[in-house]
């Protein structure tokens, strides 16, 4: 199952990184023009679109910002589903390389509404850069466990079924203080 699970990851990975290029194509930015825009280094950048680096989530979220998209937006567009119904085994699955965060991708089609589960290990934090929120309005919904969400200089300690809108972007850190891992919903509100 574990091999499984990297093997997909691997095949996601380099979808993600052929997407960005083409992002970057389509804009007819260069490395060096998507560096200055998201923040990532041009070396980073040429990894991860040749798929030689898997991205951690904060330069995924990063990267995804400077395109005007949000991280789930841009893992989506790296997947090939049609139809209304992706089961579970189908759904683009992303895994952080640095700290195990596990991101499924659930929402099919072109609503405009992301639905993204997130499995945060015990003890891990992972900081979002607000360059990931801007044109988008967010909601966090704890499914299980205890989420420690921080917002700027604002704490949120919430719980199962805490729901949480997020405010104007800035940047935020998603922290699991605990020994069990905590479930989560990001729903997010694309722009038009």
């Amino acid at each position: 199952m574990l091999d499984k699970l990297s093997s997909k990851e691997d095949d996601v990975n380099q979808r993600i990184g052929q997407k960005i290029k083409a992002e970057r194509e389509k804009r007819a930015w260069s490395l060096t023009d998507l560096a200055e825009n998201s923040g990532v280094s041009r070396a980073m950048i040429h990894k991860i679109e040749r798929g030689e680096s898997s991205p951690t989530a904060t330069l995924l979220a990063r990267l995804a910002g400077a395109f005007d998209m949000s991280m789930s937006q841009l893992i989506a567009l790296s997947e090939v589903q049609t139809g209304t119904l992706v089961r579970h085994d189908q759904q683009a699955v992303w895994q952080d390389p640095e700290t195990g965060y596990i991101r499924r991708h659930v929402s099919p089609g072109q609503i405009p509404v992301d639905l993204v589960s997130v499995e945060l290990p015990a003890g891990v934090a992972v900081p979002m850069p607000a360059i990931s929120y801007l044109s988008r309005r967010q909601l966090i919904w704890v499914l299980e466990g205890t989420l420690t969400f921080q917002e700027g200089s604002t704490l949120f300690e919430m719980h199962k079924g805490d729901c949480l809108e997020l405010g104007d972007p800035t940047d935020c850190v998603f922290k699991n203080a605990t020994a069990k891992p905590c479930f989560y919903a990001v729903v997010v509100l694309k722009s038009s």
